[in-house]
C-alpha cells in the first residue's frame, strides 16, 4: 500500500521513536479546534487469512468519523504494522480521506511491533497536538490500534507505550485521550488475555474484541468517535 500524496503535508520526529509522522501544514487549517484520530493496523503474516476483518474495522472507524456531528474538526492518520510500521497518510481533514482509498490495501506478512507501533501512534499524537496548541488550537485525540496476536517485533517494551500515555495525560496539549486497543479474530482465550494484560499495563483506556467482522460487532467502535 502506497503512501497517498499531499502537497499540504509536514514531516515531524517523534522522540524516543524510529518512526516519525506527517501532518497537515498548521497554517491550512481553517477551524479552531480538532481532534487528531489514529487508526494503526495490524498487517502482519497472522492476519493474512482475515484481512477483510482489519479492513473492515478500518472502514466502520472512518464511518464513524464521517457521520460525526464533529466531522469538519477530525484530522486523520493511519498507520500500519508488521515487523515494522509505515505511514498510510498523516493527519489531515476527515473530508479528504476517501475510504475507497482503503479497500483491499492490507496486504499481510512478516512480524508484529505492536510495541514500537503503539509508542509511535501516542508520541505523535502528542507531538502535533503541542505544535497546534503553539498556533491557538485546542485538541483532543483517540487512537485506534487493530491487532490479533502478540508483539514479535519490537525494539521497545510496554513500558514505552505507558510512558507516551503518562506524557500525553500531562501535556496541556491534548484536553482529552482515549486510546482503544482492538483485538480481532479472538478465538483463542490466552491471546484475549494477552490483549487484555497489554491494554492495562499499558494504561490504554479500553479493550474491545471483535471475534467476527459483523456490522453489530464492529458498531462496537463507533461510540469512542
Amino acid at each position: 500500500m502506497g503512501r497517498m500524496k499531499n502537497d499540504d503535508m509536514q514531516n515531524h520526529k517523534v522522540g524516543g521513536s524510529n518512526y516519525g509522522f506527517s501532518g497537515t501544514r498548521i497554517d491550512r487549517l481553517g477551524a479552531t479546534e480538532y481532534t487528531l484520530v489514529d487508526i494503526a493496523a495490524d498487517i502482519s503474516g497472522s492476519v493474512a487469512a482475515f484481512q477483510d476483518r482489519i479492513e473492515a474495522c478500518v472502514l466502520e472507524v472512518l464511518k464513524s468519523c464521517r457521520l460525526s456531528p464533529r466531522a469538519d474538526n477530525l484530522l486523520l492518520r493511519i498507520t500500519v504494522f508488521n515487523g515494522q510500521m509505515r505511514e498510510v497518510h498523516g493527519y489531515k481533514p476527515l473530508s479528504e480521506c476517501n475510504p475507497d482509498d482503503y479497500r483491499g490495501q492490507f496486504s499481510a506478512g512478516g512480524m508484529t511491533a505492536l510495541f514500537d507501533t503503539g509508542q509511535n501512534v501516542i508520541g505523535a499524537q502528542v507531538q502535533y497536538a503541542k505544535d497546534l496548541v503553539k498556533n491557538d488550537f485546542s485538541v483532543n485525540g483517540i487512537i485506534f490500534i487493530i491487532t490479533d496476536g502478540e508483539d514479535t517485533a519490537s525494539t521497545l517494551g510496554i513500558p514505552a507505550v505507558k510512558t507516551a500515555l503518562v506524557q500525553a495525560k500531562n501535556t496541556e496539549a491534548l484536553e482529552s485521550l482515549i486510546s482503544v486497543l482492538v483485538g480481532v479474530n479472538i478465538t483463542d482465550p490466552k491471546m484475549a488475555q494477552y490483549h487484555k494484560d497489554f491494554k492495562d499495563q499499558a494504561g490504554l483506556t479500553q479493550y474491545v474484541a471483535i471475534d467476527d467482522a459483523s456490522e453489530k460487532k464492529l458498531a462496537k467502535l463507533a461510540a469512542f468517535v
